[in-house]
């Protein structure tokens, strides 16, 4: 379709616009942007001396953790805060579970998910948006904490050492160049089977030999998770321990039990479309077919960050979800929208509302990590946090970030906290969720 309306660029305007270039500032600009990166040309030094590594409330936790190169950010997130209840219950100084255990059963079981959802949708026109969204989206490493804990309650976990890293497990982009064309092959197979009247039967016969086949190619990529293992570690009072013959699910159960049961995803969207203290969900997110659906409640950002700092408090870490792309100091470690002054930098004003971002896709959430501290000004407003990042412990501060508070307020989209934090607000997660739209920005998966 042609735009029929709307007015060119006339030669008179382009003549204005081009005097408005003819400056001093402009010409500055121009030099300088010749031969430096903007996003170094923001950062003010005076302000950036606010963001000290020094909290009020600080949780001692581990050396930070390495995804490498894959989009494991949230199972790292989700291991790292688990990790610390099992170090406390065991004594033991430096522990990590398997990641790789996890993300293979994640994987394999959202390609059931993704063959499952182009079943489900056959009924739908190729072009509809729906059915375009969840073969454009596929299986990647992406995910959110109610697919986590779905993963843990149906294959429990393991130490690190029971199924190590693989060159694959942390350079997932070959995996993702195999799965992403196999899968779209078998669900378009399904598509056109289910178009010709094949019975339920023989749809679960297609989608079965593609898992089989799946489960093999994953296999050779992750090796076969183990199904029994001794746990081998060393103490804090460098004492030797072996505790012989569990499996994924009784060392589950007896290292965390059922805490999980207890967490609970909160966010803060601002936009018009989600009123707050409702409970969402997503249509087509998830994981695990049969596990429990994505859950999350709506706050305003004072009671949002209310449970967190409640949290912090009595020493517990929390997994968060923010947009992590927006208004970093990169060596430095530092998030502040305050430090990074892209818009004085430029001449443009970019800062919009949180509502707006999220409408416009501008922002959204892109990444977990764990909040381990934040400091209180008069033991009561945050000044900035402390956060646990899984992309390795070299550089500044071990690989631990810090975050101002504004920035908190502007990019910061999700925490999951223990229901006791919330009060009241806990009993709204018994009531029947609003759906929204697979494409919907609070369905963003972190990776």
């Amino acid at each position: 379709m042609v735009l029929k309306s709307g007015k060119p660029i006339s030669d008179e305007l382009l003549g204005s616009f081009k005097a408005s270039y003819d400056t001093e500032i402009a010409g500055l600009r121009t030099q300088i942007f010749a031969s430096n990166a903007i996003s170094k040309l923001s950062l003010d030094p005076v302000s950036v001396r606010e963001m000290k590594f020094k909290f009020s409330n600080d949780i001692k936790t581990m050396t930070a953790t390495n995804q490498k190169s894959s989009g494991r950010c949230w199972l790292f997130a989700a291991t790292n805060v688990l990790r610390e209840v099992i170090a406390k219950k065991k004594n033991i100084g430096e522990f990590e579970l398997s990641q790789s255990y996890l993300a293979f059963w994640d994987k394999f079981e959202r390609c059931n998910y993704f063959l499952e959802s182009a079943i489900d949708t056959s009924n739908l026109p190729i072009t509809d948006r729906t059915v375009h969204h969840i073969l454009s989206t596929g299986v990647n490493d992406g995910g959110q904490w109610d697919m986590f804990t779905n993963i843990v309650k149906k294959y429990g976990i393991v130490p690190k050492d029971a199924m190590p890293e693989t060159f694959q497990s942390s350079n997932t982009g070959g995996i993702s160049s195999v799965i992403t064309p196999y899968l779209l092959k078998n669900a378009l197979a399904l598509r056109h089977a289910a178009e010709s009247g094949a019975s339920v039967e023989e749809l679960q016969s297609i989608k079965n030999k593609a898992l089989d086949e799946l489960f093999v190619f994953l296999t050779e990529c992750y090796s076969l998770p183990p199904e029994k293992f001794d746990f081998e570690y060393v103490d804090k009072d460098d004492k030797y321990h072996i505790e012989r013959g569990y499996t994924p699910i009784s060392f589950r159960d007896e290292m965390i039990g059922t805490m999980l049961d207890d967490y609970v995803s909160i966010i803060n969207a601002p936009t018009s479309d989600k009123p707050y203290e409702k409970l969402y969900t997503v249509r087509y997110l998830g994981n695990v077919i049969g596990g429990a659906p994505v859950l999350h409640l709506n706050l305003p950002m004072d009671k949002f960050k209310e449970a967190i700092i409640s949290q912090i408090k009595d020493g517990e870490p929390v997994w968060f979800g923010s947009d992590c792309g927006k208004r970093g100091t990169g060596d430095t470690r530092i998030w502040d929208d305050v430090s990074m002054n892209v818009g004085r930098a430029v001449g443009l004003d970019i800062d919009m509302s949180k509502a707006d971002a999220l409408d416009s896709g501008y922002s959204m959430m892109n990444h977990a990590m764990v909040l381990t501290g934040v400091n209180l000004d008069n033991d009561k407003d945050a000044t900035r946090w402390k956060i646990e990042n899984s992309w390795g412990s070299e550089g500044v501060n071990g690989g631990y970030y810090i975050a101002s508070d504004t920035w908190f307020d502007k990019f910061v989209y999700q925490a999951v906290v223990n229901k006791k934090y919330l009060g009241e607000l806990a009993e709204i997660y018994k009531t029947e969720p609003i759906e929204l739209e697979p494409w919907d920005p609070i369905g963003s998966l972190a990776d």
